[in-house]
């Protein structure tokens, strides 16, 4: 089953806004790159899907590691599929990791939460250790510096613009979880093998429904 964000939507984020309070930062200091949608594929295909996930979810993992590298070859390469990454982090963790991705240059934001994806037990989820520390490893591996990494983790204006995307898929999509797929403006919710996704694809072109 998919994760839900519910209840730690009313926990983990209010906690992550006592923590990031300190450092606010002007609206207009977000990069204009920030919240640029991170595609793949082309934008004149005629099924469009957007995959909003959870950098600390193990479903959105297990479908990253198994699925999307048949969901790139089968679709996306061959032209069929526009894809779309949309952050939808379930914790305070996920959210300072969206936030880190997005901070890097676009062109580093799929193989960074991929990596993350591939390896939540070795940071997210390392017993003993601090996940925003392990993170951090995994940042200064991608280029960046220990100032920039606190300086962006604990940018308020970051996060909230992030928040403003995910109450937007809540509103429009009725989002709750991930992951959540939506293949030209119609949900799925959970998990998919690359059998079900095909449907997906088919059911998008049969129904003629517009990105």
């Amino acid at each position: 089953m998919p994760i839900t964000r519910r209840f730690l939507l009313t926990t983990a984020i209010p906690a992550f806004s006592l923590f990031a309070s300190t450092l606010r930062a002007r609206a207009n200091d977000i990069s204009p790159t920030f919240m640029k949608p991170r595609t793949v594929g082309n934008p004149s295909a005629k099924v469009h899907v957007q995959e909003w996930f959870s950098l600390t979810c193990s479903h959105c993992a297990q479908f990253a590691k198994n699925v999307f590298p048949e969901v790139e070859k089968q679709y996306i390469n061959t032209g069929k599929v526009f894809y779309t990454f949309c952050d939808f982090p379930l914790d305070k963790v996920a959210l300072i990791a969206a936030i880190v991705a997005r901070s890097l240059p676009v062109e580093q934001y799929q193989p960074f939460v991929f990596a993350l994806l591939d390896n939540l037990d070795q940071w997210a989820f390392k017993e003993g250790a601090d996940p925003i520390q392990e993170l951090q490893k995994y940042a200064i591996l991608a280029g960046m510096s220990k100032e920039r990494f606190e300086q962006v983790s604990n940018d308020v204006n970051l996060r909230d613009a992030i928040l403003s995307e995910v109450k937007s898929a809540e509103s429009k999509y009725k989002v709750d979880s991930t992951p959540t797929f939506i293949f030209n403006g119609v949900p799925v919710v959970g998990e998919l093998n690359i059998d079900d996704f095909g449907k997906q694809v088919a059911k998008a072109l049969d129904h003629k429904t517009t990105p």
